[in-house]
């Protein structure tokens, strides 16, 4: 039994856990910082691979791969199994950031490049920090909370605006609707932030938004 520091009621190696997030900060810049032209791509880890999303995601991988973009995911099952799948079948860089939980993510088999994090949140930042797109399939409620909090670091600018992109305009169709009805209604966010992100279903029209992009920011 751990023992507790009676003005905090904490235990007494909690400051201890500082230098693991550190760690993970370290290994996470050491690794990464050779990545060129990343992007990352969100999504349930629960689709197999019949459902029609993990073959939209492999394929729509798989151009941005031969594009010249290095694809990074959560390294697990599903859409990241697919992302990973399509980039490493191309032979792009294939990164997987898997996270440690209790009911264990095992990384899939198509990561050429691997990392593993206790912390969500040093997980996060490593998504954001080497992305230069961030592509958002179907999902639960992990998916939805890589879409929002990358809609709310570009709306705040906290990061550079960079493309994110909704793939599956049928799955994505009720949030719209919501979000325009409830959002845009009541006037908690302004026309403009609509734009932050673009919707489609076709995997040449993602590489397209991300190169075209990048090709403006040159001009």
């Amino acid at each position: 039994m751990k023992k507790k520091n009676e003005i905090y009621d904490l235990p007494v190696d909690e400051p201890w856990r500082v230098f693991r997030i550190m760690s993970e900060f370290v290994d996470g810049f050491e690794t990464l910082r050779g990545l060129q032209k990343a992007v990352s791509v969100f999504g349930s880890a629960q689709l197999k691979p019949d459902n029609k999303y993990y073959a939209l995601a492999e394929k729509t991988t798989g151009l941005l791969a031969k594009a010249g973009y290095s694809v990074i995911t959560g390294g697990g099952s599903g859409i990241m199994e697919a992302a990973n799948k399509g980039a490493c079948d191309a032979g792009g860089e294939s990164v997987g950031l898997n996270i440690i939980i209790p009911e264990v993510q095992d990384g899939n088999k198509y990561v050429t490049l691997p990392l593993e994090f206790r912390y969500f949140f040093v997980r996060k930042l490593m998504f954001v920090k080497y992305s230069r797109a961030f592509i958002v399939f179907p999902g639960g409620f992990g998916t939805l909370d890589e879409f929002f909090e990358s809609l709310t670091l570009i709306q705040t600018e906290k990061i550079d605006p960079l493309p994110v992109i909704l793939v599956g305009k049928d799955y994505w169709k009720g949030m719209m609707e919501w979000i325009k009805g409830t959002f845009l209604k009541e006037k908690t966010i302004e026309e403009k932030d609509m734009d932050i992100f673009q919707m489609t279903d076709d995997p040449k029209e993602v590489v397209k938004i991300v190169d075209s992009f990048y090709e403006e920011k040159k001009n």
